[in-house]
């Protein structure tokens, strides 16, 4: 008899997998995002609840596409794609409270998008501040740690000149978590 971990295996190549950490039952973001997910992909996604761990996912199943949800006032999500091997590949948004971000396994990676998702430590000094501007990378995303330092996600079109940046204000570049 097949156990549960290889009936999710199976399953999850066959379908879009929607991850949502919030109750299902009366929820119409999450109706909406099962609807749109069937519209782009002409399936319905495969609903993980809990304990999502996109790394084991990406390793056993790369041709799988992961659906996240970012809700309005959402932080830290994007930490556990550092050092998986799954990136952004995509947005869709559902409504102005939740957008649907969509995963793929870096080695199937297609982005063709501008906007990349940066990932920095930095030390909160006006130094930085005064050099990074929009035109550069704006922040998308901040955490603070007990370290002193800022967890930040910031979205840039050129990682070449926030690298520089960073660097040069003593920062560190954590990496690209993908494009849309």
């Amino acid at each position: 008899m097949p156990s549960e971990s290889d009936i999710l295996c199976i399953v999850m190549t066959k379908f879009p997998i929607l991850y949502w950490p919030r109750k299902t039952t009366d929820d119409a973001e999450y109706q909406l995002s099962r609807k749109v997910i069937n519209s782009a992909t002409g399936a319905m996604p495969t609903v993980i609840t809990e304990n999502l761990d996109l790394d084991a996912i990406m390793n056993e199943n790369p041709d799988s596409v992961v659906y996240y949800p970012v809700f309005c006032g959402s932080t830290g999500w994007w930490g556990e794609l550092l050092g998986a091997n799954a990136v952004v590949v995509d947005k869709m948004i559902i409504s102005p409270e939740c957008q649907l971000m969509v995963i793929h396994s870096d080695k199937n990676a297609n982005s063709h998008g501008t906007n990349q998702l940066l990932a920095a430590e930095i030390y909160p000094s006006s130094g930085f501040f005064k050099k990074m501007n929009s035109s550069i990378a704006t922040v998308a995303d901040m955490l603070a740690t007990d370290a002193g330092t800022i967890l930040a996600l910031f979205s840039g079109r050129n990682p070449n000149k926030f690298v520089n940046i960073l660097e040069s204000t003593g920062n560190s570049y954590l990496g690209c978590i993908g494009r849309y």
